[in-house]
């Protein structure tokens, strides 16, 4: 048997549309912002280098690590000020895109 859509209410930018509802929209998973204290691999690559260590204080826009991908170097930098609590990686380990590379207090 098939279910069908209800009827219900849409919140975009604060105006309400009444429309169907799919059950796929309802058992969405609800959105949250990243976390900005847990580093992640924006893009599949090989970690060249890792310029901080566990415990080191870290101040917003210092450079964390190089990670290689697509041939181009990307020098991951620091969203917040903070201290490094744990380093996931090693250096000449190849990542996929949303690794966790390490994360700050």
């Amino acid at each position: 048997m098939i279910k069908k859509d209800k009827l219900g209410f849409l919140n975009i930018n604060t105006t309400l549309y009444h429309t169907r509802i799919s059950c796929k929209f309802e058992n969405r998973k609800p959105y949250q912002p990243a976390d900005p204290r847990i580093i992640l691999s924006f893009i599949p690559g090989t970690v060249l280098d890792i310029l901080v260590k566990a415990g080191q204080d870290v101040n917003k826009d210092e450079e964390l690590m190089i990670l290689d991908a697509m041939k181009m170097q990307n020098k991951l930098r620091c969203s917040m000020d903070g201290r490094v609590k744990s380093i996931a990686v090693k250096k000449g380990d190849k990542v996929s895109k949303g690794t966790v590379l390490l994360e700050l207090e």
